[in-house]
This record gives structure tokens, sequence and C-alpha cells, in this order.
């Protein structure tokens, strides 16, 4: 024990202001508001459990309370970032646990949000459009006002119809989707954006590795679907009737809304659906696929200068 004793006794030599500091921290945390107030809630608190656990007190009284002192989750200054300190008594003895603080909640939120949006092959600028960012121009206001009408509509209940907005290139429908992919999280409904032509591709793919009727099923049962570029290329008969006419069929049976952007109105994209990759003409398949379309969508057509040139 020697050598311990004098290695303790070398350390108080050479710190002599250790106790000085001791007792003016004790005074700093015994004097702090919010510690007062905690202390006076239990008058019957030993003052050797108060001794005891000073280093506790000390902890919550350099602890930011419920973001008092920090300006955003990412800039959290206490020990465990987003938590914030209480104390408590029980069994006459003090105890610090902490507790998620409204920063980290908002955090929390805001992921399980971004969640509720998947896509396949979406732009990033995309995937964070937002309502307030649309241009509210006089060519596209009633496609903007049938999108606001959808989302007011989803406050007392999910619409069975989506919208099929059509128009020239660069006039901001896909736009339009992500904004509104964005508007639902803050109704806790999900949504699917896919890029159609990518989409053809993946179902393709995923027949090599049996996971096909999985994703189709996902697809069908998603809060809200958005096909993008509907009519894009020309698509094989099984896709056309087997892929996207059991998903479409599914989701107006279940009055589950889609929304389409295309380049082509329902009576252009009824002549496009009606090629198939042979040369072929399959006019009465087309109809099917076009008449499932109008079960889960309005159409709205689209105008505008080209933004992408802007």
């Amino acid at each position: 024990m020697k050598p311990v004793q004098s290695e303790l006794k070398k350390w108080m030599q050479e710190n002599k202001n250790f106790k000085e500091n001791y007792i003016r921290i004790k005074q700093e945390v015994l004097n702090d508001p919010e510690i007062k107030e905690f202390l006076s809630y239990h008058p019957t608190l030993p003052e050797k459990e108060v001794e005891k656990n000073l280093i506790k007190l000390y902890e919550y009284k350099s602890q930011s309370k419920q973001c008092d002192k920090c300006k955003s989750f990412e800039q959290c200054q206490n020990m465990l970032q987003g938590y914030s300190p209480v104390l408590h008594v029980k069994d006459n003895e003090i105890h610090l646990s902490y507790e998620k603080c409204h920063l980290r909640l908002d955090h929390e939120k805001q992921q399980q949000q971004q969640q509720l949006i998947e896509s396949l092959y979406m732009p990033k600028e995309i995937l964070n459009a937002a309502i307030d960012d649309i241009d509210h121009d006089t060519e596209r206001g009633s496609g903007i006002r049938q999108l606001l009408l959808f989302l007011e509509q989803t406050k007392s209940g999910l619409p069975s119809k989506g919208i099929y907005f059509y128009g020239p290139f660069g006039v901001g429908k896909t736009y339009l989707l992500g904004a509104l992919a964005n508007a639902l999280k803050e109704y806790n409904i999900s949504s699917m954006l896919i890029y159609m032509p990518e989409f053809v591709r993946e179902i393709k793919s995923s027949i090599k590795d049996d996971s096909i009727n999985e994703k189709i099923n996902y697809f069908k049962k998603a809060d809200v679907l958005m096909l993008d570029d509907i009519g894009a290329e020309t698509q094989s008969a099984w896709f056309r009737d087997e892929i996207l006419g059991s998903i479409l069929q599914y989701r107006m049976m279940e009055k589950l809304p889609v929304f389409f952007t295309s380049n082509y109105s329902l009576e252009h994209l009824e002549e496009q659906l009606g090629r198939s990759n042979r040369g072929g003409v399959e006019t009465v398949k087309a109809g099917r696929i076009i008449e499932r379309i109008k079960q889960v969508s309005k159409e709205i057509p689209l105008s505008g200068e080209n933004r992408r040139d802007v």
C-alpha cells in the first residue's frame, strides 16, 4: 500500500488547489437555480446523499436541458447527442437519467418521414421538391390547383384518384410529383416514385432472382403510386398486360390513387401502348390499360416554357 499512499500524497501536494476547487464547484452546483429547486422538492434527502452525488449534480448543471443551449440537433453539446438530463429521487437516492430532447424528436420524425418516400431512379432534385417552391404561373394553374385540392382532400382520407399530368418536355410535371410526395409525408402517407423506362428494366431483371412478385405486390399496395414518363418507350405486351395492367387493376379495385406524367395525352398514349415491340397493333389491350388509368386518375394537361432551358 505504501507506493499507492505515497503517490496519492504526492498528487495532493502537486494539486494544492484541489480542495479549494472542490469547494468552489460544490458551491456553484448547490447554488444553481435548477438544482436548488430540485433539492427543495426533496427536503428529506440526507446531506450525505447530496455530497455523494455532487458529480451527478454537476453533470446535470453542465448539460443543455431540452435544447436551451443547442442551436440544432447537429450542434448538440450534451454528452449524449439529442438527450436531455433529468434528475429524480427513488428510495431517497438521487438518480440522473436522460430523455430525448425536442431536437432529437424532430430529427427522428424527419428521418421517419423521409422513409415514407421511396423511388426508383429519381434525381435528387425531384426528391427534394417542395410545394412552396412551385411557381404558380397561369399556364400551369389548373394542374397546380388540382394538386393542392388532392392534398386538401387527403386531410379527411386518401382520395381514390390521382392525376394524369401530360404536356411537353420541361414544364415541371415530374417536379410536381416530388413536391406532392414530400407534402404527403406530413400526413404520414407513403409514396412510391418510379421512372417508367427504368421500371421496365427493373422488372425484367427481377425475373432472374425471383423477386418479381414481391416487387409487384409492393407497387400495388403503396399508399400513393407515381409513374413518371409513361409511354417514353415501347413496352412489351407482357409488361403492359401482366405487370402494368395487374398493378392498375389492383389499385382500381382497392381505390388507391395513381399519379402519372407523360408527354402523351391519354388518347395518344393509347396509340403508343397499342404498338408492340414486334411491330403489331393491339388496340383492345391498350384500351383496357387506358380505362384503368382513367379509374385511378384524372387527366390534366400542363403547358408552359421549358424550365430545363432556364
